[in-house]
């Protein structure tokens, strides 16, 4: 009897996800342990495995990439050598409207109009080689321009962006200069309720937040030139040098060290403190935000955070971050900073403590005694869970971190 091939569920709320890909042929011998699909689940795009082993059998009517699959729904089936498989019926007969006569799915589409173009396109598309039919016009009444003899071009998180949902971009128009394919240009399959997976995704990680946390936020502005100059020094001499979220993960797990309470669990039989201290960082992708986990932070110098880090943003923006890649983190840090944002109200990655936000590096002026000097400041907004931790441990965390940020020195060079 045939093994059906079922959809997983890939998250904790997980109802429906997109199927990416076949990662085997139909008719292919299917080892157990081989990977056989990639299905798109809560936040991530997971290679799933073959249990068992058999020959592939993919239906007539097995999903294709991009479509909406729920739990539990047949994908395929996995045969025994010389079972037999039903075979797909043979293409079906249509009429056109006139009396009895058939066309048959194989018969080429009747040419369409002339398309409207000037002269001057017409020769450019014939120097080109290229055929007015297949192409659409963007000028009034679907005249053809010039613009839309231009190449294909598309930016880089486009082409992920349609790769990941196996979307053929040569045939999109583009909004951008030119006709550049943007990201805004790739039609993301929808799910049933008519929001991107992910999206839908992201909306019931913050619902649970915000339903099963009673958040409060502490802010501080804190001196990080030592920071900032040590961090010169880094671009000095490699390239890349560490980020400042890079640094900034190390030196919050140095601080959790000495405040484990920031890095408790809150789980149905109670409060759990942390086995190790394995932090998150946000990452924005094309998918939504995403928060890849760094494994036994204090473990690592600050070199080996940064190609981890750089790692695991390149996962997760290539859509390849796998659900173990973000689930186990104990603390989460957030980094705005490049986008001039200075205090924010970031949101617990429930079931964690906290969370610390990071604001924008900005010299401003400072008092040293008498005198106004120039100094570079970051504002730290750091948002916990009252019921795990009260404020004033949670302040302590935050002064402690704050020492650190001045003085880095120490706790960045540590292994």
């Amino acid at each position: 009897m045939p093994t059906p091939i079922t959809v997983p569920r890939l998250g904790w709320n997980m109802e429906t996800g997109t199927f990416v890909e076949w990662l085997k042929r139909d008719g292919e011998t299917v080892q157990p342990g081989d990977r056989l699909y990639r299905l798109e689940g809560e936040k991530s795009v997971e290679e799933i495995e073959s249990f068992d082993g058999g020959v592939l059998f993919i239906p007539p009517d097995a999903p294709k990439p991009g479509d909406s699959v729920a739990v539990g729904a047949v994908l395929g089936y996995l045969l025994r050598e010389g079972e037999a498989r039903a075979e797909p019926p043979p293409p079906t007969s249509r009429t056109d409207g006139s009396a009895g006569a058939s066309l048959s799915q194989s018969t080429p589409p009747p040419r369409l109009a002339e398309p409207v173009a000037s002269p001057s396109v017409r020769r450019q598309a014939r120097e080109k080689g290229i055929d007015l039919q297949s192409v659409s016009g963007s000028g009034p009444g679907g005249r053809i321009t010039e613009t839309d003899l231009a190449p294909r071009t598309i930016s880089p998180r486009a082409r992920r962006l349609a790769e990941r949902h196996g979307i053929d971009w040569t045939t999109l128009r583009g909004s951008g200069k030119i006709g550049r394919i943007r990201e805004r240009d790739i039609p993301v399959p929808q799910s049933p309720g008519g929001a991107p997976s992910s999206r839908r995704a992201i909306a019931a990680r913050m619902m649970a937040s915000r339903q099963n946390t009673a958040p409060v936020t502490l802010t501080s502005v804190v001196d990080a030139t030592n920071l900032v100059n040590l961090r010169e020094q880094f671009k000095a001499v490699e390239s890349p040098a560490p980020s400042f979220t890079d640094f900034f993960l190390k030196l919050a797990a140095a601080a959790l060290q000495k405040h484990p309470q920031l890095a408790a669990r809150w789980t149905d039989s109670g409060i759990v403190m942390p086995d190790r201290f394995d932090l998150g960082f946000a990452v924005d992708t094309d998918a939504g935000l995403l928060v890849p986990v760094v494994r036994d932070v204090p473990s690592l110098g600050l070199r080996q955070i940064a190609v981890r880090s750089r790692e695991l943003i390149d996962l997760a923006r290539g859509g390849r971050l796998a659900s173990r890649d973000m689930e186990g983190g104990c603390f989460t840090i957030t980094n705005l900073g490049a986008f001039g944002i200075d205090a924010f109200t970031p949101i617990i990655n429930y079931p964690e403590c906290a969370i610390l936000g990071i604001g924008r590096i900005e010299r401003r002026p400072a008092m040293d005694g008498d005198r106004v000097i120039g100094r570079e400041q970051v504002t730290l907004s750091l948002t916990f869970d009252h019921r795990i931790v009260d404020g004033a441990p949670a302040a302590r965390f935050l002064q402690t971190l704050a020492t650190m940020v001045a003085n880095p020195g120490p706790c960045a060079m540590a292994q």
